[in-house]
């Protein structure tokens, strides 16, 4: 079935670029509102637990909404079994889960919506949700949603909004010229070094990992900001994510890395 009808419940459908918002905003919850950051002196706080078993995607997103005034990353999940428990811990947060963790999320889902949490589900292709929680979702993004269109959700969802978002996937893979261009021109090492940047690692925990210099790492560094066009390391690790080829291959180096440390 579709999301957007999973989604659909009576609510007034509003188009914002590719977002397709399925909730009224009540009087207060429009610009300046109470959950609004920018109502006034008074921020209101929005707990955020993220779970995803991609370990690069995971560090992404936490790198976009960490930076906002009015989110705070309280857990981050590689599994669902951590996930339980950081939604026992946290009630009333807004969860971000990848569809790829099973085989229980809808239990989890469940879990979540029981403790009075909300929950936006991260997805490969938007169109399609499994039946069994589509009905409990607060919201569905892409996994290659731009920073500032997860921002948004993130705050819609706040707000009490339902919403998904529109993407042809294969059309977005084929258009994708720059991400294939960057995936193409980094050598092995290179993409490692993407992979683990992504993931947050300090340049002396990258040659640790890598088995070389910190010196070494710096010097790789110089040329992958030269070959993606980027200046420091936040940069890279949001144009990584929002290339979806090039955040794919950087996945798949970062999992050999664990396999030859682990």
């Amino acid at each position: 079935m579709l999301i957007t009808k999973a989604l659909a419940a009576n609510a007034k459908v509003v188009r914002i670029a590719d977002i397709v918002v399925e909730a009224p905003l009540s009087a207060d919850e429009g610009i300046g509102g109470a959950n609004d950051p920018a109502a006034g002196d008074k921020i209101a706080m929005n707990r955020l637990i993220l779970a995803d078993n991609q370990a690069i995607f995971r560090a992404g997103a936490a790198r976009v909404l960490a930076l906002e005034d009015d989110m705070r990353i309280v857990a981050q999940c590689e599994d669902l079994t951590k996930l339980s428990s950081s939604v026992e811990g946290f009630r009333g947060a807004i969860v971000l889960v990848a569809s790829s963790l099973r085989p229980d999320l809808s239990r989890l889902v469940a879990q979540a919506r029981g403790l009075g949490s909300k929950v936006i589900l991260i997805t490969e292709n938007t169109e399609h949700v499994p039946d069994e929680i589509g009905t409990q979702l607060d919201g569905v993004v892409c996994r290659s949603v731009a920073g500032t269109d997860l921002v948004d959700s993130v705050r819609r969802v706040a707000r009490g909004q339902r919403f998904v978002q529109r993407v042809n996937v294969t059309t977005m893979q084929a258009t994708d010229s720059v991400g294939t261009r960057v995936r193409d021109r980094l050598t092995p090492k290179e993409m490692q070094i993407v992979a683990l940047i992504a993931q947050g690692c300090k340049n002396k925990e990258i040659a640790l990992q890598l088995g070389t210099k910190e010196q070494v790492i710096k010097n790789y560094l110089r040329g992958i900001y030269d070959k993606t066009g980027v200046s420091d390391r936040l940069e890279l690790a949001l144009f990584t994510i929002h290339h979806r080829v090039l955040a794919e291959a950087a996945a798949k180096a970062g999992n050999l890395i664990q396999m030859k440390t682990a």
